[in-house]
């Protein structure tokens, strides 16, 4: 990370070695740190290399930082010419209480239902703003579940050769009681994945130009 910011780098690009469990747990990863601390994208690669043109898969939850990911995202699909998914994840569970919904279902379910309608139509705008500036998208899912695990088996789902998903930056102690999406889509995801920060704007187009 000290190099990075010494060069002005725009993106960083490493291996993940997989420690799983409770060695993961107990040492960390330097993966995991870097993605955690680092000034500019990072993008972790596992497996076989990423060839282009293939499928990205880009996760959006309506944040600065989702936006700039899928921004990075389309200019690197457009640029390569991948397929392009946008994907939002619905944590249902997490707008009803549990003693609420088993008293009031039907004023629950209804609850849930606007909820997830409020995320449709987030993902329905963020799709027409990339849209509008030139950028195609070739398919829009939603999800409902945990964001990390319904992401990372949508990629296998679809056969994405690339995640790209936003970081919201979380630091310090905070971050390392509640931990991330970001980090654990890069933990478990099974091929290459990019966390983009909103910070540095001015890399998008470096990353385009690196990865091709």
């Amino acid at each position: 990370m000290r190099v990075a910011e010494e060069i002005g780098a725009g993106l960083i690009v490493l291996g993940s070695r997989g420690l799983g469990g409770i060695r993961r747990a107990l040492m960390g990863s330097v993966s995991d740190s870097v993605v955690r601390h680092a000034h500019c994208p990072v993008l972790v690669v596992r497996g076989a290399p990423t060839t282009f043109p293939t499928k990205i898969l880009v996760a959006s939850d309506g944040s600065k930082d989702a936006e700039l990911a899928a921004t990075s995202a389309a200019d690197l699909a457009r640029s390569t010419g991948s397929e392009l998914h946008v994907v939002t994840v619905f944590p249902g569970s997490a707008y009803v209480h549990p003693y609420y919904e088993v008293r009031f279902p039907e004023a629950a379910e209804r609850l849930r239902r606007e909820a997830q309608e409020e995320r449709q139509q987030m993902l329905d705008e963020q799709v027409e703003r990339l849209r509008k500036a030139g950028k195609d998208v070739a398919q829009t899912h939603i999800r409902a579940g945990e964001a990390a695990k319904e992401i990372v088996a949508l990629a296998e789902e679809v056969g994405a050769g690339l995640v790209v998903m936003g970081s919201h930056g979380l630091g310090g102690i905070r971050r390392a009681l509640i931990g991330s999406v970001s980090a654990a889509v890069v933990t478990h995801a099974h091929c290459p994945v990019m966390v983009v920060r909103q910070e540095k704007e001015r890399s998008v187009e470096h990353q385009a130009n690196f990865l091709t």
